[in-house]
């Protein structure tokens, strides 16, 4: 098993919360996760896609009023969204009875659908994480280019061939297509979604445009929308946001889209080894999506994660904004011997940063400039982890 860095978190919000969602896309490792913690408290733990787990709570409040002396691990929850009024009746009663912590953890392979649901019944009840696949911090002996390639799903990461890696992704894809997505949204025909998801992995680290791809797929604008929604409340895209502040330029208004891992990006394209990923023309937007999803997957929650671009050209790949205003600026390059461009030190000009980092494929931090790093990935990611902040 691999060592996950959310698990003292997670522990954590368990002794002060009374329920925890742990929430991330399906085979990224929270049931391995969750049955972790079982082994150090009393729980149960049950599987709402088990048709024999579903009949043990055809009379849930009876059912758990019989556990609440455990933690009840409720797998796949948003199978049963009629359970939520029954949980906060019975984290009510406990805490009259005085347990005010530990009593539930529920799992969920979608973030909108179960936050709205949740939201609606367990307001000041239940603390939120969540669980995304591995990142540079958390693969032990596995080479980052691998996680590039294959991406963080473990499944996918451990595979023994970069073949069985490439089949294992594409039937997450078709299972995704085909199973999980008419359970969160409208019914939307599967090879139109491919075609749709494909079109963002050509597209991976570009501005989106809605109008353009609303056209290139026959469909209107809304129906765009929808599709993007969808998939970032799947937790398989992220909207990079412009940064936005009254600084007396142009600035580029509209997101940045990203297919959250990058072993994804490569199924879609069919691209099997790395031999094939280093002459591809999505490698630098592959790498660029690759470090900038490990960059917000390591940092701490209230760390806010933006890009910087003017009309004019002046460009920052990301730019983390820590508590209190520091602005970290960071760029992305796929070679060992970065150089940057006159945009990047036009928009420190901008915005006068604390730090300027190169992220590069190396192993060694060294100076680029006089104020600006040269760092590795892995790194960085350990740096913007670890920083604490006055």
């Amino acid at each position: 098993m691999f060592s996950r860095r959310i698990l003292p978190q997670l522990t954590e919000e368990l002794q002060h919360a009374p329920a925890v969602a742990l929430l991330g896309p399906r085979q990224s490792g929270k049931t391995t996760l969750a049955l972790e913690v079982a082994k150090t408290l009393p729980s149960i733990y049950l599987d709402l896609e088990s048709e024999r787990d579903r009949a043990k709570l055809a009379q849930a409040e009876l059912y758990l009023t019989d556990h609440l002396d455990k933690l009840v691990i409720l797998d796949e929850v948003h199978r049963a969204p009629g359970l939520f009024p029954v949980l906060r009746g019975l984290i009510d009663q406990a805490r009259r009875n005085g347990k005010r912590a530990g009593q539930y953890l529920l799992l969920g392979s979608a973030s909108l659908d179960l936050l709205q649901q949740a939201g609606e019944t367990l307001a000041g009840r239940i603390a939120y994480l969540e669980l995304g696949p591995l990142d540079v911090l958390e693969i032990g002996a596995q080479a980052p280019d691998t996680l590039w390639l294959r991406g963080g799903f473990p499944e996918s990461l451990t595979a023994p061939s970069d073949a069985r890696s490439l089949r294992w992704r594409q039937n997450f894809i078709r299972s995704y297509l085909e199973r999980d997505v008419p359970q969160f949204g409208p019914r939307i025909a599967a090879d139109t979604l491919r075609r749709f998801w494909t079109m963002l992995a050509h597209h991976q680290s570009g501005l989106l445009n809605m109008t353009q791809l609303a056209r290139n797929m026959g469909v209107d604008v809304k129906t765009i929308q929808s599709y993007i929604d969808l998939l970032c409340s799947l937790l398989l895209v992220r909207r990079l946001p412009p940064w936005h502040s009254n600084i007396g330029k142009r600035l580029v208004k509209t997101p940045k889209i990203y297919l959250r891992d990058s072993g994804l990006v490569h199924a879609l394209l069919d691209i099997e080894r790395k031999e094939t990923l280093l002459s591809h023309p999505v490698l630098g937007a592959s790498w660029e999506g690759f470090c900038i999803e490990n960059l917000l997957c390591c940092a701490p929650a209230n760390v806010q994660g933006y890009f910087y671009r003017t009309s004019a050209g002046a460009e920052i790949d990301l730019l983390l904004v820590w508590p209190g205003g520091e602005l970290w600026a960071i760029e992305i390059k796929r070679s060992l011997t970065p150089k940057l461009e006159r945009g990047f030190h036009i928009a420190c000009e901008d915005l006068a940063p604390s730090r300027k980092l190169v992220v590069y494929p190396g192993q060694e931090t060294f100076p680029l400039h006089a104020d600006i790093q040269a760092v590795p990935l892995a790194a960085l990611c350990l740096e913007v982890a670890t920083k604490t902040h006055a």
